[in-house]
């Protein structure tokens, strides 16, 4: 009989290596939190056959997120299961299915249900990457560069194969069917460029926010209606809220939402960063200037308990917390100490006249009680007139009339 054993999961070892081997395995930690609540141990073929019910569970659940159903009847398309159950009990959905039974033969109609998976689009950032433009892409083609440099500096690296990318796979990305011209949130269609952003800003009160800092408001519109016509982006919700699957329908939400503008604030200032130059705002800013100039912060002055900033300010340490709350008068003066030489005239005088050191003492004593005494007084008058009710200038008694 092995003395390996482990109470939790009732098993038994035949050394200590299984043991300890045991004690990391998901299965003893399942019936620790078993234990802890108080149930029973599982036994392993159980534990196994629950992990695999899980397992199965959870990719059921994800196929069902990117499955999606398409009524052939409605023409609509929708997200999920319980969408389409919906749809399917409604009224309009029961009307459109009676006309497309009497309008479709019985031999050749179409299957009412259709179950297709949703690819996940990439982000419009990233396509614009993936077909040669936008900062990304940029980004990309400057690290190459940094990487190409130092493989010509050093001559012990190994050289590195680059795999070929087909240009078939850039095709997949379509082109933007919208243009310069063409309005984001209808089918309206203007002359130029111009005529374009009075109609958005009148008919859907659109504007560009910071126009004055926009350096390419042709690539802006061209980038924003690649967005919306490509990848179906609200430009308000911008990826954070539903998912569209047509044109019309990502144009609809804009419309009825009142999202018929640019998110240009927090993360999404970096995805507009390529249209936009804020140098000339900058306090410091010069003609001539180059914005990309690495700034060299300038060093601070001061010792291990207090900096001074360029502006004159000082930063105390938190040690020294208790000094700076003293609230001092820097104002007030300073007053002198009194000189004793007058004093010590006067008490030669008063020897003189025969003033021991005794009276001297006596007085002091005499001078001490008699302040004890006024406190004391003070303090019995106090209680007086807290029980005459005299400290209460108006008084008003506090009866029904």
């Amino acid at each position: 009989m092995s003395n390996f054993t482990c109470i939790n999961c009732d098993a038994r070892f035949a050394n200590a290596e299984i043991q300890r081997e045991h004690y990391k395995t998901d299965w003893h930690r399942y019936n620790l939190k078993r234990r802890v609540a108080q149930l029973p141990p599982v036994a392993a073929e159980e534990f196994q056959q629950r992990v695999l019910t899980a397992r199965s569970a959870t990719e059921t659940a994800i196929e069902e997120q990117q499955m999606s159903i398409y009524c052939t009847a409605c023409r609509k398309q929708f997200g999920n299961q319980k969408a389409h159950d919906n749809h399917l009990n409604s009224k309009k959905h029961k009307d459109a299915l009676a006309r497309f039974v009497e309008t479709e033969p019985q031999s050749s109609s179409p299957a009412l249900c259709v179950k297709s998976r949703v690819e996940p689009r990439p982000h419009p950032a990233l396509a614009a990457a993936a077909a040669g433009k936008g900062r990304f892409a940029f980004a990309e083609r400057a690290m190459q560069i940094d990487e190409d440099a130092d493989d010509d500096d050093d001559a012990d690296f190994e050289d590195i194969e680059e795999e070929e990318v087909d240009s078939d796979e850039w095709d997949k990305i379509a082109e933007n069917p919208l243009s310069e011209r063409d309005c984001l949130f209808c089918s309206e269609q203007s002359e130029d460029l111009v005529a374009n952003l009075k109609h958005m800003s009148v008919a859907h009160s659109f504007f560009i926010p910071d126009a004055e800092y926009c350096t390419d408001m042709e690539g802006l519109i061209y980038y924003l209606g690649e967005k919306v016509a490509n990848y179906f982006i609200c430009l308000w919700c911008n990826d954070r809220g539903k998912t569209f699957y047509s044109l019309d329908a990502v144009r609809k939400h804009m419309l009825d939402k009142g999202h018929c503008q640019m998110l240009h604030e927090g993360v999404a200032l970096a995805e507009y960063a390529e249209y936009y130059d804020y140098s000339s705002s900058y306090p410091d800013n010069k003609e001539g200037m180059d914005i990309d100039e690495e700034v060299v912060p300038e060093l601070l002055d001061g010792d291990e308990y207090q900096l001074v900033l360029p502006s004159g300010a000082v930063i105390g340490h938190r040690s020294l917390l208790r000094y700076y709350k003293q609230r001092l008068h820097p104002e007030r003066a300073v007053v002198l100490k009194k000189s004793d030489r007058k004093l010590h005239r006067v008490l030669s005088e008063y020897r003189a006249l025969g003033w021991t050191q005794t009276q001297q003492q006596a007085a002091a004593r005499k001078a001490k009680d008699i302040h004890l005494m006024k406190r004391v007084q003070s303090k019995w008058q106090m209680q007086l007139g807290t029980k005459a009710n005299k400290l209460q200038k108006h008084y008003r008694a506090q009866v029904l009339i």
